[in-house]
């Protein structure tokens, strides 16, 4: 091919985004490019109602059942090859004046992997079109092609110049051609726009409508094919291993939402696996948005145990809930009783039993078990307010008793000086009286506040002590049952002890270390209790 044959080629980063310009056949035959289109999503295919029990996932009405080998096709995005021209009319259109206008790079998507070269064809010269019209002739009232040996008609030959639109119609596809190849390199094509090109332009060669070089066009189409179908095969591996990634990630939340919903009720964390889930919705959604395009069939299927999972989920939620309502309604009821005794008996004066009563209510309610949260704080407040009430009044009651009996401390503490001076106890009958005689008037003194009482009735009391100890000894000194026996008891033990000391002798003198031994060991038990006896005697 000719410097003259080949287009300019444009380095477009895949940043760069520019529109093409589409140029018609002359017999307006070949289809124009369409522009770039970005597929949309409905948002039917991404959004998920709230509600805990949805029975299918949401599929956009326009989207068509695919078979699982394939994904869904795409909106073309590649200028589809042109039809070859047939001019219908007996004499060929002029082709439009944009029609051999330099064209403009097409769009290339951002995410291409490498620099796409897209060929930009400058004005058809008269040269360009003469070397194409040598490989055509005029045969009659028709315009042939020469491919090789062979000439093939292509159609009428009409006007001053009946080449020149077939000439200009090779360029045409020529170009398209090359526009397709750069394509290749970008990622805005999908499997059914390859194949439509593929489709189209191998027909548009097989049965050509053009005059030019046909041989060293279908050389290269052929290259651009082999490309193209290695292109193809990319492309679906790519949508198959992104395909199974989506599946594998919607899997990943359907076993998780499984999951939760298969803890036993014991291990849940209501609140924070309720939290979880809906996350998952919300992943599940984004999966539906952005990811990739998964067979119909299979996202039901996922659909309905992600809907069974949450349904199962939610059911126990609100069983537990229910039942806990209605704990929580025991747990109130009972409490709501306490709380009606406590208040009943705010106002009681008989201190010491409404104490205990109110200590009773308490275990109670320790019992009761926890309820509601704010039910139960508004419960427990009245409670503590009966309770405090209570407490209050017996505080101020006994505040005011003491009060009132603080001038009896004052005899008492002379009645308790009295009674410790009988000590040391020197004769015991007239301590005896003399402290019945104050034990009476201690008594008759009253009460005094609790403050004192304790500490007054430990001094008398000590002094009650010694008495009592003083009539025992006397007692046991008294008794003739116990002084014969203890006479009998000190005389035995002397006569043991008599005769211990001579068997020390004999040891001692026999030199006899074990006997000797034993014998002082037995004296000195005799002699302990020898001493004890004797004790008692006095």
């Amino acid at each position: 091919m000719t410097s003259a044959d080949s287009p300019r080629d444009i380095d477009v980063t895949p940043a760069t985004e520019v529109e093409e310009q589409i140029v018609p056949t002359p017999a307006e035959d070949a289809p124009a490019a369409a522009a770039a289109e970005v597929e949309t999503v409905d948002p039917s295919d991404a959004s998920e109602p709230e509600s805990p029990h949805e029975d299918a996932p949401a599929q956009s009405s326009s989207s068509p059942d695919v078979p699982a080998e394939e994904p869904p096709a795409e909106p073309s995005a590649a200028e589809p090859a042109p039809k070859t021209p047939r001019p219908r009319a007996p004499k060929p259109r002029a082709p439009k004046p944009g029609a051999f206008a330099p064209a403009t790079p097409a769009v290339v998507a951002a995410h291409s992997t490498h620099p796409v070269k897209v060929p930009v064809v400058d004005e058809v010269t008269a040269e360009m079109l003469a070397e194409a019209e040598a490989f055509g002739s005029i045969d009659g009232d028709n315009v042939v092609v020469t491919i090789g040996d062979q000439a093939i008609e292509v159609g009428p030959a009409v006007g001053d110049d009946p080449l020149k639109p077939f000439a200009s119609a090779y360029y045409e596809l020529k170009t398209s051609i090359e526009r397709f190849h750069a394509r290749l390199g970008s990622a805005e094509l999908s499997v059914k726009d390859i194949d439509d090109a593929l489709s189209a332009t191998s027909a548009s060669l097989a049965t050509p409508a053009v005059v030019g070089d046909i041989v060293a066009l279908r050389t290269r189409w052929t290259e651009v094919e082999a490309e193209a179908t290695q292109t193809r095969e990319r492309i679906q591996a790519e949508r198959r291993a992104a395909r199974d990634a989506a599946l594998a990630a919607r899997e990943e939340i359907v076993v998780q939402a499984e999951a939760l919903a298969a803890k036993p009720e014991d291990q849940v964390h209501w609140k924070n696996d309720t939290e979880s889930l809906r996350s998952l919705l919300d992943a599940w959604k984004e999966a539906q948005r952005s990811g990739a395009r998964v067979p119909k069939e299979a996202e039901r299927a996922l659909w309905r145990r992600f809907t069974h999972a949450r349904s199962s989920f939610e059911k126990a939620r609100k069983h537990h809930f229910s039942q806990l309502d209605r704990d929580n309604a025991q747990v109130a009821d009972h409490k709501e009783a306490l709380v009606a005794r406590a208040e009943a008996l705010q106002t009681s004066t008989d201190w010491d039993s409404t104490a205990r009563a109110f200590r009773d209510l308490m275990n109670e309610w320790r019992q009761a078990g926890r309820g509601r949260r704010s039910v139960d704080d508004a419960l427990w407040r009245r409670f503590q307010t009966a309770q405090d009430a209570f407490f209050e009044t017996r505080r101020s009651a006994a505040e005011a008793e003491d009060e009132a009996l603080a001038g009896n401390v004052e005899a008492k503490e002379a009645i308790v000086v009295e009674a410790e001076a009988l000590l040391p106890i020197t004769d015991l009958r007239n301590a005896k009286r003399a402290l019945r005689s104050l034990q009476d008037r201690f008594e008759a003194a009253g009460r005094v506040p609790r403050a004192d009482a304790a500490r007054l009735a430990k001094r008398i009391g000590a002094v009650e002590k010694a008495v009592r100890d003083g009539e025992d000894a006397e007692w046991h000194s008294s008794n003739p049952e116990l002084e014969a026996r203890v006479s009998g008891a000190a005389a035995q033990l002397h006569a043991a002890i008599a005769d211990l000391e001579k068997d020390l002798e004999k040891a001692t003198a026999a030199g006899d270390k074990r006997r000797i031994k034993q014998a002082e060991e037995a004296l000195s038990a005799r002699k302990a209790w020898l001493k004890q006896i004797e004790n008692v005697q006095r």
